[in-house]
């Protein structure tokens, strides 16, 4: 058995980790202790795919949204010279072979409407938007001044491009402009339309 003040440092260093922790997770600094903004990370998700920007966590069904590209919508087609395929369908399938059986973290970077605008990992895709841009299965979303542009999802855009990867070997409509013809309530509300 360990001696008395063994036990007792253990214990106290218990409290501070303890006490540390709720302070991180208040986010209230003791007075005259500068604390940066941290970003919401959420714990480790199991999700279930909604369309291609979108999944719900299994757990709280809360629907996170991945900051910074479009997808086809789930009813939007493109074309391989005459050969119609579905874009939307396509990006769907990505995110959920890429969630599936995956433990994800977003981080959130702000609350839109019901949904979190985040950024997620996991193990397979270290930026799942980031990859998907990267395969052409997506587009970076144009900046806006709420929303500057992600430099990473542009030049993995254009590289994507240069390969004709993806979206880009087709002829498309972009997804916010497909969704502003088809309906444009819904586009206003994803806010779509830049």
């Amino acid at each position: 058995m360990p001696p008395p003040s063994v036990v007792l440092g253990v214990v106290s260093a218990l409290a501070v980790l303890s006490a540390s922790m709720a302070l991180a997770q208040t986010g209230n600094a003791p007075p005259g202790v500068y604390e940066p903004k941290a970003v919401v990370q959420s714990p480790p998700l199991r999700v279930e795919v909604i369309d291609g920007t979108r999944f719900r966590d299994v757990e709280s069904k809360e629907v996170y949204q991945l900051y910074g590209i479009d997808t086809c919508a789930p009813g939007q087609t493109a074309r391989l010279k005459r050969q119609p395929w579905p874009c939307g369908t396509m990006a769907t399938a990505w995110l959920v072979t890429a969630t599936l059986n995956a433990w994800l973290a977003c981080r959130t970077l702000r609350d839109e409407a019901s949904e979190h605008l985040a950024r997620c990992s996991s193990a397979g895709h270290p930026d799942i938007a980031a990859d998907m841009v990267r395969d052409g299965i997506a587009v970076a979303r144009l900046p806006t001044p709420e929303d500057p542009g992600v430099r990473a999802y542009a030049a993995a855009e254009q590289d994507a491009r240069k390969a004709y990867r993806g979206l880009w070997s087709s002829t498309f409509q972009m997804p916010w402009d497909w969704r502003a013809k088809t309906d444009p309530s819904r586009a206003a509300q994803r806010g779509a339309t830049p």
